[in-house]
């Protein structure tokens, strides 16, 4: 069964910049659950870009708010490491001035997603103040990898997908050994991929795993160091290994999830996940291919029940 952690009605801290190299901030929303992502932002050459947006209008206007704080210079591009909704719903504050990028599939998903994210956000997620919604989509768009430049401070994109989503990208700092790692990495919280792939996140991770990383900004959680790749890496293969057992015996995931000693990840938040993750993990072994569709209707489903029949708890 879940772990309980902060309920609907606790009150976090508030978020918080950490400067990680000169110039490169993130911006850590507490406690990293649903919907509580990690913006980024580089400030060099005259110039500002920001990746990701956040869950909410409030919340998006205090990232622009915190980055104005520390810069006097314009946010030129805005950066979405994938389609997600906590990622992108604040696009439209940035694209009055901004150019918007993202893998071609980023785009896709959030222009398919659009018309119906007003409603469907607040049945996801009932009692957050979700403010106004314009769709804004990347605009720019790369297939497998794209360079910008932040003055001289080169950011490289990089697609890894199938993984957490089917639009994941990462923004590698080379000269910083910096890694803005989205979605690709939740420290200290479940990894999700009932939208992407279990075997082709780890696969991502073998591939981050080679890059001379010192410093990972999450996608949510606190800032860590490269080692999280591996913690990251340890949950995935604890999900495939408990498929396996469960899908060889003919036991569905709902139940198979209610059997499982979670043991460490019990601690981590939002542990509900194991259920799509296991859904994702049986499609797998069914031989479909990384990222295929699935029934995402009863997978939530089941999530919801393994979570008591209780909404999934969202703080934004």
């Amino acid at each position: 069964m879940s772990t309980e952690h902060t309920s609907h009605n606790d009150i976090l801290p508030e978020p918080e910049v950490v400067e990680v190299s000169e110039g490169i901030f993130a911006y850590i929303q507490h406690d990293g659950s649903w919907c509580l992502n990690n913006p980024a932002f580089v400030d060099a050459g005259g110039q500002v870009i920001a990746i990701d947006a956040c869950a909410t209008e409030r919340r998006t206007r205090a990232f622009r708010d915190a980055i104005s704080s520390l810069s006097p210079n314009p946010v030129r591009t805005l950066v979405n490491t994938h389609s997600h909704f906590d990622h992108t719903y604040g696009n439209f504050l940035f694209a009055d001035d901004a150019v918007i990028v993202g893998h071609r599939r980023c785009r896709e998903d959030v222009l398919r997603d659009a018309p119906d994210l007003p409603a469907r956000a607040p049945m996801m997620f009932p009692g957050v103040e979700w403010g106004e919604f314009r769709p804004a989509a990347p605009s720019v768009v790369f297939d497998d990898a794209m360079t910008l430049f932040a003055g001289d401070l080169e950011l490289q994109l990089i697609y890894v997908s199938p993984a957490h989503t089917n639009t994941d990208a990462v923004v590698w700092i080379p000269e910083r050994r910096v890694l803005i790692a989205g979605d690709i990495v939740f420290n200290r919280g479940t990894p999700f991929a009932l939208m992407g792939s279990v075997a082709g996140w780890r696969s991502a991770l073998v591939r981050l795993k080679q890059l001379p990383i010192e410093t990972v900004i999450a996608g949510h959680g606190p800032v860590a160091d490269a080692s999280v790749l591996d913690e990251v890496d340890a949950y995935l293969a604890f999900v495939q290994d408990s498929a396996r057992s469960a899908y060889d015996a003919g036991v569905d995931p709902l139940a198979a999830a209610r059997d499982l000693d979670l043991g460490r990840f019990g601690e981590w938040t939002d542990t509900e996940r194991i259920v799509g993750n296991l859904h994702r993990a049986y499609s797998e072994l069914r031989g479909e291919a990384w990222g295929a569709e699935i029934d995402m209707f009863a997978a939530m489903g089941q999530m919801l029940e393994y979570n008591g029949g209780q909404p999934l708890r969202c703080l934004a």
